[in-house]
């Protein structure tokens, strides 16, 4: 398993009778077992219910770092969906506000299956 070196501590999150192991933030370790599963089980551990606007932006995460290899930035994301959704809700505010608990880059990595990064904090 390809692991993230930068987990202090491994727990392990439910996911359709099958353990996924996380760290202790709860950023899967092994990118590959990433599901839409593993995003509703911690989305439920993190007191989050997905709706379609999470989903699109869950997605979007995912695209981009499969066409870039490396986390959207959150300026990325506001271009994105400030085009698709206009600007009442395209908007870091309104990001943050739907992914309350470290905005798009954080609790939406995590969703995402992107894995913590040496400098986020």
């Amino acid at each position: 398993m390809s692991t993230n070196p930068y987990a202090v501590r491994i727990e392990y999150l439910n996911v359709d009778g099958e353990r996924i192991a996380t760290d202790q933030e709860g950023y899967i370790q092994n990118m590959e077992q990433w599901s839409e599963g593993f995003a509703h089980a911690l989305a439920v551990k993190e007191g989050l219910e997905l709706n379609e606007e999470h989903w699109e932006v869950i997605h979007f995460i995912r695209k981009y770092y499969q066409d870039h290899r490396v986390q959207a930035q959150v300026r990325d994301m506001i271009k994105h969906f400030n085009r698709i959704w206009g600007g009442r809700r395209g908007n870091n505010r309104y990001l943050h506000d739907i992914f309350p608990r470290g905005g798009p880059q954080k609790q939406g990595n995590r969703l995402a299956g992107i894995r913590r990064t040496k400098g986020e904090h």
